[in-house]
């Protein structure tokens, strides 16, 4: 009969090759990204040797300086070498900015993720009380009037709602700024309109997510045994069903989340952020092969890495799965 110790550990080694096993998974869907990344961005017309060094550029110099970033070699070389390199946390030179692309990444990847977490706490503290006060009145006023709501929220996309934002509360109230970054307290005021940006469309998606699924939760069996046991209302909804009723509203935050790193690119542009999304377009616009590779992956490191996050959430929320 094994002890309760050996039990706990029991589990928590379960948990964490859970969580190796779905590391492993994610390789593959890592390199995919960076084989079809590494293939359009080739594919794409134009010349990024031409574009750096302007239409004047001879022959000589041309190819001088696409031997010199190896450009000059056959794709599956080149395909071979990068790889190679982003084994070794190589990611290359920019041929644009001249200036390697983890030291370019590492500066303006900190403004996205701020963002980018910041939307999504914005939108799960709006989301969650409003989910559950429509789902505990249903078909009442308060259940339309956030419907309606959320229905507002999903109609308008970034680029739409930024330019109001920035209109009514920076041009029009003058209480915040319009544009670019600070630090300290500048920081997070500069930060507040492109969170409601990203974060208001999430929380009307999530605001469905939550009522629906409360709405499922109220009405199971252990809900009305909670009630009869005379357990308030309070303690019912709250720490029996909500805790439930999170476990598919995570699935959605962990899929969204990668909506807000791709909004991000938008709302970045809005605001003049010096995030990495203003830096992908301008690599892409550069034909900077190098630079975008090293943005995409970023990207999608960071969306693998919250995915895996979200199924480890799973178990802090379910007790059952970490049975």
């Amino acid at each position: 009969m094994r002890t309760a110790g050996e039990r706990e550990k029991g589990r928590a080694k379960r948990v964490w090759l859970s969580a190796g096993r779905r590391l492993a998974v994610t390789l593959p869907v890592l390199w995919l990204v960076v084989t079809v990344v590494f293939l359009l961005i080739h594919l794409v017309p134009g010349d990024p040797i031409v574009q750096m060094l302007g239409e004047g550029a001879t022959a000589a110099d041309v190819s001088t300086l696409r031997h010199a970033y190896g450009l000059d070699l056959p794709l599956h070389v080149q395909y071979g070498h990068y790889l190679a390199g982003v084994v070794h946390g190589d990611f290359g030179q920019s041929l644009r900015l001249r200036d390697s692309v983890w030291h370019l990444v590492a500066q303006r990847y900190p403004f996205t993720l701020s963002l980018s977490f910041a939307a999504l706490g914005l939108g799960i503290l709006l989301a969650v009380p409003a989910g559950v006060w429509a789902a505990t009145h249903r078909d009442q006023w308060q259940d339309r009037a956030v419907g309606v709501v959320s229905l507002v929220g999903l109609s308008f996309p970034n680029f739409a709602l930024g330019p109001l934002l920035i209109l009514g509360f920076s041009i029009g109230l003058g209480w915040l700024p319009v544009s670019g970054s600070g630090t300290g307290w500048s920081f997070v005021t500069h930060l507040i309109l492109p969170a409601l940006t990203l974060g208001l469309g999430m929380a009307a998606i999530l605001t469905r997510m939550v009522r629906t699924a409360m709405l499922e939760e109220l009405g199971q069996d252990y809900i009305r045994t909670a009630r009869a046991k005379g357990l308030s209302e309070r303690v019912v909804v709250y720490r029996h069903a909500l805790r439930n009723a999170l476990i598919p509203v995570l699935t959605v935050v962990g899929l969204q989340f990668g909506s807000l790193l791709a909004g991000a690119i938008v709302t970045e542009t809005i605001f003049s952020l010096p995030g990495i999304g203003r830096l992908t377009l301008s690599a892409i616009s550069n034909r900077d092969y190098a630079l975008v590779q090293g943005c995409i992956l970023a990207i999608g490191l960071t969306y693998v890495a919250v995915n895996l996050l979200t199924d480890l959430a799973y178990v802090a929320v379910n007790p059952r799965m970490r049975a």
